[in-house]
Protein backbone atom coordinates (compact mmCIF):
# COMPACT_ATOMS: atom_id res chain seq x y z
CA UNK A 1 0.00 0.00 0.00
CA UNK A 2 1.25 3.47 -0.88
CA UNK A 3 1.74 5.91 2.03
CA UNK A 4 -0.51 9.01 2.00
CA UNK A 5 0.77 12.11 0.24
CA UNK A 6 1.48 15.22 2.31
CA UNK A 7 -1.13 17.83 1.31
CA UNK A 8 0.00 21.42 1.11
CA UNK A 9 -1.27 23.69 3.88
CA UNK A 10 -2.36 26.17 1.18
CA UNK A 11 -4.63 23.53 -0.34
CA UNK A 12 -6.02 22.60 3.08
CA UNK A 13 -6.73 26.25 3.86
CA UNK A 14 -8.39 26.77 0.48
CA UNK A 15 -10.62 23.71 0.97
CA UNK A 16 -11.72 24.77 4.45
CA UNK A 17 -12.30 28.33 3.23
CA UNK A 18 -14.44 27.09 0.36
CA UNK A 19 -16.46 24.95 2.78
CA UNK A 20 -17.01 27.87 5.13
CA UNK A 21 -18.00 30.22 2.29
CA UNK A 22 -20.45 27.60 1.01
CA UNK A 23 -22.07 27.21 4.43
CA UNK A 24 -22.42 30.98 4.84
CA UNK A 25 -23.84 31.36 1.31
CA UNK A 26 -26.31 28.53 1.94
CA UNK A 27 -27.53 30.12 5.17
CA UNK A 28 -28.03 33.53 3.50
CA UNK A 29 -29.82 31.95 0.55
CA UNK A 30 -32.06 29.91 2.85
CA UNK A 31 -32.95 33.02 4.87
CA UNK A 32 -33.78 34.84 1.62
CA UNK A 33 -35.98 32.07 0.18
CA UNK A 34 -37.80 30.99 3.35
CA UNK A 35 -40.28 33.92 3.54
CA UNK A 36 -41.00 33.63 -0.19
CA UNK A 37 -41.83 29.93 0.18
CA UNK A 38 -44.04 30.60 3.21
CA UNK A 39 -46.01 33.19 1.23
CA UNK A 40 -46.41 30.76 -1.68
CA UNK A 41 -47.67 28.05 0.69
CA UNK A 42 -50.14 30.48 2.28
CA UNK A 43 -51.51 31.57 -1.12
CA UNK A 44 -51.75 27.95 -2.28
CA UNK A 45 -53.69 27.02 0.86
CA UNK A 46 -56.18 29.85 0.24
CA UNK A 47 -56.60 28.81 -3.39
CA UNK A 48 -57.11 25.20 -2.32
CA UNK A 49 -59.90 26.22 0.07
CA UNK A 50 -61.65 28.20 -2.67
CA UNK A 51 -61.24 25.34 -5.15
CA UNK A 52 -62.63 22.78 -2.69
CA UNK A 53 -65.62 25.03 -1.95
CA UNK A 54 -66.34 25.38 -5.68
CA UNK A 55 -66.08 21.60 -6.15
CA UNK A 56 -68.43 21.04 -3.21
CA UNK A 57 -71.00 23.45 -4.68
CA UNK A 58 -70.72 21.84 -8.12
CA UNK A 59 -71.22 18.40 -6.58
CA UNK A 60 -74.31 19.59 -4.68
CA UNK A 61 -75.75 21.09 -7.86
CA UNK A 62 -75.08 17.88 -9.78
CA UNK A 63 -76.78 15.79 -7.06
CA UNK A 64 -79.72 18.21 -6.91
CA UNK A 65 -80.26 18.00 -10.66
CA UNK A 66 -80.23 14.17 -10.51
CA UNK A 67 -82.87 13.95 -7.77
CA UNK A 68 -86.04 14.97 -9.59
CA UNK A 69 -89.46 13.36 -9.81
CA UNK A 70 -89.46 13.66 -13.60
CA UNK A 71 -87.00 10.86 -14.30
Amino acid sequence: MVPPVQVSSLIKTARWSALLVGVIYGKKRYDYLKPIAEEERRVEEEEKKVREEQERIAKQLAEASEDTILK
